[in-house]
């Protein structure tokens, strides 16, 4: 059983699968960062300085207690926070358009692959047929 575990773990396929799990750890990371800290003040300032993250529809105040410690936390629909996930989707699936096109560009393109050269399937039953008449 050992030896199985160990035949499967060192194929290529998981290999280039934790690989690839890495990487897309890596690129989220790039990816995110780009939306958080470059887009999102971008789309923050050209909308008039509105902050996404902050929206919120309070459904019940925190209650703070004499002290300022807090009893009971707010209960509120962060939709800002929704909007910026929309945002981070939508320039994600962008960046990743992208990436996909230059690299299709980078392939070359399949060669066209001609009639198939030999008989054909009409000519192999006609030798068939005249090899049994002999």
């Amino acid at each position: 059983m050992l030896k199985e575990f160990k035949a499967f773990i060192l194929t290529g396929n998981v290999i280039d699968f934790a690989v690839a799990v890495i990487l897309a750890t890596a690129v989220s990371l790039v990816v995110n960062g780009f939306v958080a800290d470059i887009m999102m003040p971008l789309i923050g300032h050209f909308s008039g300085g509105i902050d996404f993250s902050e929206m919120k529809h309070i459904l019940s105040p925190a209650i703070i207690a004499t002290d300022g410690t807090i009893t009971s936390p707010e209960n509120a629909i962060r939709y800002g926070l929704w909007l910026n996930s929309i945002i981070n989707l939508i320039v994600v699936g962008f960046v990743l358009f992208l990436m996909i096109k230059a690299y299709n560009k980078t392939k070359k393109p399949k060669e066209e692959k001609g009639a198939p050269s030999g008989p054909t399937q009409e000519e192999l039953l006609t030798e068939i047929r005249d090899l049994l008449k002999k």
